[in-house]
């Protein structure tokens, strides 16, 4: 019943990641695979298979290209431009070659008769895992580890991006900002600093220019767009109490200071 149940949710999150057109949306269609499978693999009765596609697949590497595609954001549109030459051709010929192994391993494929989960298991479902694994199917795992590796030299070629442009130095640099300066009267340096009212130092509180005006470059757009930037007028009173702690007001300056004669 299981099985029927969760085959063609399956079937359909792993069709939906073909054709949606973000990269975040088929990560998600991907996680709801991977969590129907571990599913399976409970009522299998298989334990650490259950707990490594939950734990290691699911939880970890999964997530983390989520969380990665959602921070940094990926454009739709896929560039078509090849950054290495005979990228195609290769690709051609190892795809070539990998079909033809799958068609060669398929067409050995023998199956036996069902022995049942309690003789499977017998001794502990970890226990007989590992012995089938590294003894019958021992050939199987490496070529799963080449097919991994293989995976990320991929990955590499595809992030790959020729630089067009000569890289710049300080020079460069400075003489830019100078250009910036000339032509649109852009600030030479770097922006200001938040600035200091009284007890307050933060980045909503803008930095004050030599005639006592804020700055509007020293504080995010991000902030102002959200209307929550300090002001000089509203520390006011922060900055009178302050003064007067210390001594520093003008009222307490001019008033006359007792002598403690105890």
């Amino acid at each position: 019943m299981t099985f029927w149940i969760l085959a063609p949710i399956m079937v359909a999150a792993a069709l939906g990641i073909l054709f949606v057109r973000k990269a975040v949306h088929a990560a998600l269609l991907l996680a709801v695979v991977m969590i129907s499978l571990a599913i399976l693999y409970a009522v299998l009765e298989a334990p650490f298979l259950f707990a490594v596609q939950i734990i290691v697949y699911t939880g970890a590497i999964l997530m983390l290209f989520l969380f990665v595609l959602m921070l940094v954001g990926v454009d739709s549109s896929d560039s078509v431009v090849e950054t290495i030459k005979g990228q195609r051709a290769l690709a051609t010929i190892f795809g070539l070659i990998l079909g033809a192994v799958l068609v060669t391993g398929l067409s050995q494929v023998t199956l036996g008769t069902a022995v049942g989960l309690e003789e499977a298991n017998t001794g502990g479902n970890i226990e007989q895992l590992a012995n089938i694994l590294f003894s019958r199917y021992v050939f199987a795992f490496e070529a799963t580890s080449a097919l991994l590796i293989t995976a990320a030299i991929g990955a590499m070629v595809l992030a790959h991006r020729e630089r067009l442009t000569p890289k710049q130095t300080q020079a460069s640099l400075a003489a830019q900002r100078m250009r910036d300066y000339a032509e649109h009267g852009l600030h030479l340096g770097p922006l200001p600093a938040p600035g200091v009212y009284a007890r307050h130092n933060a980045v909503d509180t803008p930095a004050l220019l030599p005639d006592g005006t804020a700055s509007p470059s020293s504080v995010s757009r991000v902030l102002v767009a959200r209307g929550v930037i300090r002001s000089g007028p509203a520390f006011a009173d922060h900055i009178d109490e302050v003064q007067r702690q210390l001594g520093q007001h003008p009222a307490t300056q001019d008033a006359p200071v007792e002598e403690d004669n105890t």
